[in-house]
């Protein structure tokens, strides 16, 4: 048994669409779980939906949304014949869920509501796209995996109760159909209210499903060959990466790499599940193994943060910068749920660099002035180079006006305007 994960890009137009049942024609009789993303960028223009009602206006939330609605019945009409009612009247449900909830007042945290309002681009993708693949003759079972993922309700980066998820997982049987399609992304809590695990959670989820369903392979398809060594977007020159650790992965999503969601790979090497990234655009090139196997030699490889905020601490008393200050600044970071990319200490002050969420930066600023002098800078971007060289290096900051740097043996980072 296979899992397959394709992101919102592989379904993005009608084309892609029908690519990936061409793609899935050559895996005819195989088990596959297959987790699919919502298409483009509904990600996006749910969360605007999310951000008007969450204002008070409720009009323009409903007219948000009406928008995304007519693009999903669009797209279900041009591809569907003899299953466009039936998909129609599932959409609609979904549809319902969400408008019900708009049509109320806002009473709760932000992130209750994003989640409720979010986790639909998922359920209609999968929706249209089941429909389609039985309509061409892949047959498949739907499953909604609110019904399978259990989580707390820590809202936008929900946590995993592993108990019942085992259980609900264990339950799945192959037998009738050999595809099951699914959601990334969402989850659900005792009282079913709908959750996500973290912007990127797709991939997460697949290798949930990979370890729980003891998979042969997780294969995330995307719209490049593999893994590369930087963005090709920003990087022309960029190099496709043939093999790579658990540990490499595992270092580059933590300084920000895009390519693979930072909770995917757990659950995938704790039962030694080889991930293979490949393009969907093109499923004969190799792409990239992720693996137990340590890789040597690799190239230099670019991570660029944009966005970035630098916050200054400095101890009111000019005391020195302590276990108890630093315990309860990792109080501060818990509470408001900011994960800083860069801290760097000194005898009286820190400097912590974070991404810049206006309103986690001003909370935490808030709380922290409670035992620092705090000041931020803003408008900043973090680049992180793995195995770097010098020329490499000097060549991208030359023009920069470094705020702050910070190296070891295998990386460097560098804070800059």
């Amino acid at each position: 048994m296979k899992v397959f994960k394709f992101g919102g890009a592989s379904v993005s137009s009608i084309e892609r669409i029908q690519n990936l049942k061409n793609l899935l024609d050559g895996f005819e009789g195989e088990q596959l779980m297959i987790i699919i993303s919502a298409m483009g960028k509904t990600t996006n223009a749910l969360e605007k939906v999310t951000e008007a009602f969450f204002a008070g206006n409720k009009d323009e939330a409903l007219q948000l949304f009406e928008g995304i609605k007519k693009q999903h019945i669009t797209t279900a009409k041009y591809i569907l014949v003899t299953h466009f009612n039936k998909c129609l009247a599932q959409l609609n449900d979904f549809f319902t869920e969400v408008e019900w909830l708009l049509h109320d007042k806002p009473v709760r945290e932000y992130d209750y509501y994003y989640d409720q309002v979010v986790c639909a681009g998922e359920l209609l993708s999968t929706c249209i796209i089941s429909h389609y693949l039985n309509e061409m003759g892949i047959a498949n079972k739907w499953l909604d995996v609110r019904d399978i993922i259990r989580t707390d309700d820590n809202f936008r980066d929900a946590s995993i109760d592993w108990d019942y998820t085992v259980q609900k997982a264990n339950e799945l049987t192959f037998e009738i159909e050999n595809i099951f399609i699914t959601q990334g992304f969402i989850g659900a809590t005792d009282e079913n209210e709908s959750t996500t695990l973290g912007r990127e959670g797709s991939d997460f989820t697949a290798a949930i499903f990979a370890n729980l369903l003891n998979a042969e392979s997780l294969t995330i398809w995307k719209d490049v060959e593999g893994v590369m060594s930087a963005d090709p977007k920003q990087f022309p020159d960029a190099q496709l990466i043939s093999e790579l650790s658990f540990d490499e992965v595992i270092e580059m999503a933590y300084y920000g790499a895009q390519v693979i969601h930072p909770k995917t790979i757990k659950p995938l090497q704790n039962k030694g599940i080889p991930l293979h990234v490949k393009c969907f655009l093109d499923a004969s090139l190799a792409g990239t193994t992720i693996y137990k196997k340590q890789v040597k030699n690799l190239p230099p490889i670019v991570i660029i943060k944009q966005n970035q905020a630098l916050m200054h601490l400095h101890s009111q008393d000019f005391s020195f910068v302590g276990e108890k200050p630093m315990s309860r600044l990792y109080e501060i970071f818990a509470h408001v749920k900011i994960k800083p990319n860069l801290i760097q200490t000194g005898a009286i002050s820190l400097q912590i660099c974070l991404d810049d969420k206006s309103d986690k930066i001003d909370q935490l600023a808030a709380e922290a002035s409670s035992i620092f002098d705090v000041q931020v800078e803003k408008g900043l971007s973090l680049l992180t180079i793995r195995h770097f060289n010098n020329e490499l290096l000097e060549k991208m900051v030359s023009t920069k006006e470094i705020v702050l740097k910070q190296q070891d043996r295998e990386t460097v980072q560098v804070l800059y305007k």
